[in-house]
């Protein structure tokens, strides 16, 4: 691990502003994902600004009905909190399907989100990776490629995100408050949230430098049967080959978030409003334009059978 200054922020607009200051800076608060990446040598930031100290870990309620998350609400106090069983039962069960006890027991809300996109190539620094380094290449287009994007991928780039916990804020609609180093605030929607790869893959949201989470925010409950479905190699401690969020209300209606398949939760409005007439249906305008390699084709069969498993639970709970 490189040598790096390290100080404490005493508020969110103090943190964004000293992580501005120092080109490459990063905010640690779990720190379950950046100091693995520093131990490698993958990320070398030079400053390390510590927000734990802010007053952003608790959970309210809004005047709308919504719930506001703050950005260093622990992961299992998320899953566990009373409201968010009841009405947002989705994201209870997507953050208990991810990692590890140990880490969920660290790993914060925002933390969670900025997760890296990644893929073996990008861990292993003998290999080509435009998001590790830009400009080198992408060793999987070429390697093995079985866990990787189908769908929004680039010539430059075939990782996918990770985020459990992504996958089900974007059914449920989440907006991300910030906070930038000169003190103006902004909402953005999750879907916009996170940048295709295109020709810059090493850049993978819309943040700006210094620029801070201080919460999500959910809307009103929407009701419905809330259904969370995760397929992965192992039982526990392990990224999704494919994962389905699904939120179906009695009329038909509702959405249907798919994980482990792009570099962001994927969802498709067309393919909401196909989800009466079916997983086959979903599936396909979910996935209209995939670019699925030899290794990783099996996942598209794959969503198509997790959705339709997904949509049979919400059924028979409704039953």
């Amino acid at each position: 691990m490189k040598a790096f200054a390290y100080e404490r922020a005493a508020s969110p607009a103090e943190a964004a502003a000293a992580a501005a200051r120092t080109p490459g800076a990063k905010f640690i608060a779990g720190g379950t994902n950046l100091l693995d990446l520093m131990k490698l040598e993958i990320e070398t930031p030079a400053h390390l600004v510590d927000v734990n100290g802010l007053s952003l870990d608790t959970i309210e309620n809004t005047e709308d009905g919504g719930l506001r998350i703050g950005a260093l609400v622990r992961n299992t106090d998320l899953a566990a909190d009373r409201r968010v069983r009841a009405d947002w039962p989705l994201l209870s069960r997507a953050l208990l399907a991810g990692a590890s006890g140990q880490l969920r027991n660290r790993a914060t809300t925002a933390g969670n989100l900025l997760q890296r996109t990644r893929c073996p190539y990008f861990y292993d620094t003998d290999q080509a990776c435009n998001k590790r380094l830009p400009g080198s290449g992408c060793g999987a287009l070429d390697g093995y490629s079985r866990q990787l994007a189908v769908i929004g991928t680039s010539p430059a780039c075939i990782a996918t995100h990770p985020s459990d916990m992504a996958v089900a804020m974007r059914a449920l609609d989440a907006v991300v408050e910030t906070v930038k180093p000169s003190g103006d605030t902004r909402r953005i929607a999750l879907d916009d949230f996170y940048l295709a790869p295109g020709r810059t893959p090493h850049r993978e949201t819309v943040l700006e430098a210094g620029e801070l989470i201080t919460a999500v925010v959910l809307p009103p409950p929407v009701g419905g049967v809330q259904v969370y479905r995760k397929v992965r190699d192992r039982a526990s401690y392990a990224f999704a080959l494919v994962s389905v969020a699904a939120i179906v209300q009695r009329d038909g209606s509702g959405c249907v978030a798919v994980g482990g398949v792009a570099h962001k939760p994927w969802r498709r409005a067309e393919a909401d409003a196909a989800l009466a007439q079916g997983a086959k249906a979903v599936a396909a305008r979910l996935f209209e334009g995939a670019t699925p390699t030899d290794d990783n084709r099996f996942k598209l069969v794959l969503a198509e059978r997790t959705i339709a498993a997904a949509l049979a639970d919400a059924q028979e709970t409704a039953a």
